[in-house]
């Protein structure tokens, strides 16, 4: 039985969660939801239990010295709760960990569990994946869902994926089983400047997800960050000509991709964005959520019968629930765990994954996940 005495009655609540790992490319995701926490305070409640989902020798505990006292710290998956307030306020639940070794169906079971408690709205996981996608363009960051009705309301694209998957895959059909609307969003990260942090790439997703939840995010120092990274990698790129000549050809076929969106309705979509967060304007309803099929046996509500738990009282106040999604104009293919490979615009392979899962195009003078002249990271 999961007690949650210490954590508060929360307000249309959003679950967030992103992984450490296969779908964390660049350490973009995982980057993000640390972010959050940090600019928002959050109050750990809850921890897995690292013993029943994580294989030590491959996911290592570390020592550390507090004072003179040697204490050890356990690879595991923690959650958190912010309280965003303001005009239209909404709390989120953030679950921030490394992607368990085993037991996946367990680990998911034991994170809806909290989603249930907590009555959660609905689930956006994070992840990010190794594209052909240049670096000195736009993060492409597309939606996607298993449920076709959600897909319909919020504008994102149905995953029709078949193949390897992620915790991020299996977490999404799990939530689908449960009849909680679940949401991934992906970050394309450049496959040959793959290694972490990138900056960039996490300011696309949290941009996104602000986009998506109506609240607005501190961003803190991470734009700053993002301009840093791109003038980092500017520089490494121009110093072998191979390299250069290689970003200009993704360069030309992202452009050459995106001519037909270079019109009055992307500068519309992006003047709302702009607008929404200059006001803090409230996003809108997830629309409809799946209902349970199959026979996965994924947590619901069994004693009632229904998959999911009566809301919890309502304050008074108008209150902002989650807003709409867009996947990106060419429909990109989709990765192992329900994102999209790569992002269409050179029609290269770009297998998708975080670093140590990906399989790239690399162009000329790279390495297929690693920057130019630099090792691929575990």
């Amino acid at each position: 039985m999961i007690e949650l005495e210490s954590v508060p009655e929360l307000v249309d609540p959003v679950m967030v969660a992103a992984f450490e790992g296969w779908n964390d490319a660049g350490d973009a995701a995982s980057t993000a939801v640390a972010h959050l926490d940090r600019e928002w305070k959050g109050e750990v409640f809850a921890a897995l239990d690292a013993e029943d989902y994580y294989d030590f020798q491959v996911n290592r505990p570390t020592v550390w010295l507090d004072g003179g006292t040697r204490k050890i710290t356990w690879p595991t998956t923690r959650l958190s709760v912010v309280r965003v307030g303001g005009e239209k306020p909404r709390d989120l639940v953030l679950v921030r960990g490394i992607e368990p070794s085993m037991r996946w169906r367990s680990f998911c079971n034991e994170i809806l569990g909290f989603a249930h408690e907590l009555g959660v709205e609905m689930v956006v996981i994070l992840g990010a994946l190794l594209g052909d996608t240049p670096h000195t363009r736009p993060v492409p960051v597309s939606g996607v869902t298993s449920d076709a009705d959600l897909a319909r309301t919020m504008d994102l694209e149905e995953t029709r994926y078949e193949g390897p998957t992620g915790i991020v895959g299996v977490l999404q059909e799990a939530c689908t089983h449960a009849g909680v609307p679940a949401v991934s969003l992906w970050a394309a990260v450049p496959h040959y400047v793959s290694q972490p942090p990138n900056p960039k790439a996490t300011l696309a997703l949290l941009n996104r997800l602000e986009d998506l939840i109506g609240l607005r995010i501190p961003l803190g120092e991470l734009p700053e960050d993002a301009r840093a990274w791109q003038v980092g990698v500017d520089q490494l790129a121009s110093e072998d000509s191979e390299v250069a000549e290689y970003v200009q050809t993704l360069e030309e076929a992202r452009d050459t991709a995106e001519l037909p969106e270079a019109s009055g309705e992307a500068i519309a979509r992006e003047f709302e964005r702009y607008l929404r967060r200059r006001d803090g304007g409230p996003g809108q309803g997830p629309g409809g959520h799946a209902t349970e099929t199959g026979d996965v046996p994924y947590l619901r509500d069994t004693a009632s019968g229904r998959t999911r738990p009566p809301k919890p009282p309502r304050p008074e106040a108008g209150r902002s629930r989650a807003a709409d999604g867009d996947q990106g104009p060419e429909g990109p293919d989709e990765a192992p765990d329900g994102g999209p490979v790569g992002t269409g615009e050179t029609g290269g392979s770009g297998e998708a994954g975080g670093p140590d899962g990906a399989d790239g195009s690399g162009g000329p003078g790279t390495d297929s996940t690693g920057g130019p002249d630099r090792p691929q990271e575990d």
